[in-house]
């Protein structure tokens, strides 16, 4: 039988990936990580309905340590805003990735995951990594994935892989593939914040909104949020 350990944020990537997994595996189980990361509540929440919705065992892992952390994500500093026309300038969202990042985030979470793997005896861990983050996060790069997967080797009796499925795409293409294998969408949150609804200001927000209209598609979880506010 085979079994993989997901690791889901309720984020887009890590929305389809889980899809993905599901799919594709025997049996999984997923992670979500609360780092005192700003949306830690709506994405445990989020997570927690995914699972409940597919009958997949959720586990909620606290990293209680990364409070007092630097980083836009975990301490009171506000994340940066950009423009649209900042997307497309690499040195502007390297910039802003900078002002967000978690020191060693993905490899910590990446080996948590790794003990998960073999105490349940599971195969892989499955990451919602991709081509887009990797330009301007480098523990989402397929070097970093081949790197950790050598490393693994050692690491691990049962030589737990680690598998990026989205590695070598980009936001647009992991929203057309998300919504076209059914992924729960209507359930993943990429605002930094968590308020009600999206902040639609942040980086996550807009490229999140810039995948959706290149491929002239509204996105689900604002559709459910505007139907339950008619109803």
């Amino acid at each position: 039988m085979s079994r993989a350990i997901v690791l889901l944020s309720a984020g887009l990537d890590s929305v389809v990936s889980f899809k993905i997994a599901f799919d594709t595996f025997d049996e999984i189980m997923c992670l979500t990580f609360d780092y005192a990361q700003k949306a830690n509540r709506i994405e445990i929440e989020y997570a927690a309905k995914i699972c409940a919705l597919y009958g997949v065992n959720h586990q909620i892992i606290k990293l209680p340590w990364y409070t007092n952390f630097v980083g836009a994500l975990t301490n009171q500093t506000t994340p940066p805003r950009v423009s649209e026309l900042e997307l497309n300038d690499l040195a502007a969202t390297r910039e802003t990735a900078r002002a967000v990042w978690v020191p060693a985030r993905n490899a910590v979470f990446l080996s948590i995951a790794a003990a998960f793997c073999e105490n349940f005896a599971c195969n892989a861990v499955v990451i919602g990594f991709n081509k887009e983050e990797a330009m301007t996060f480098p523990d989402n790069s397929t070097d970093f994935v081949t790197s950790f997967n050598k490393v693994l080797k050692y690491a691990t009796l049962n030589e737990v892989e680690i598998l990026a499925p989205l590695i070598e795409c980009d936001k647009i293409k992991i929203a057309a593939l998300g919504l076209r294998i059914g992924a729960p969408l209507e359930w993943s949150w990429s605002c930094y914040a968590a308020e009600s609804s999206p902040c639609c200001i942040c980086e996550s927000c807009l490229c999140r909104q810039r995948a959706f209209q290149a491929i002239c598609e509204d996105d689900p979880l604002l559709k459910r949020q505007i139907g339950r506010a008619h109803v």
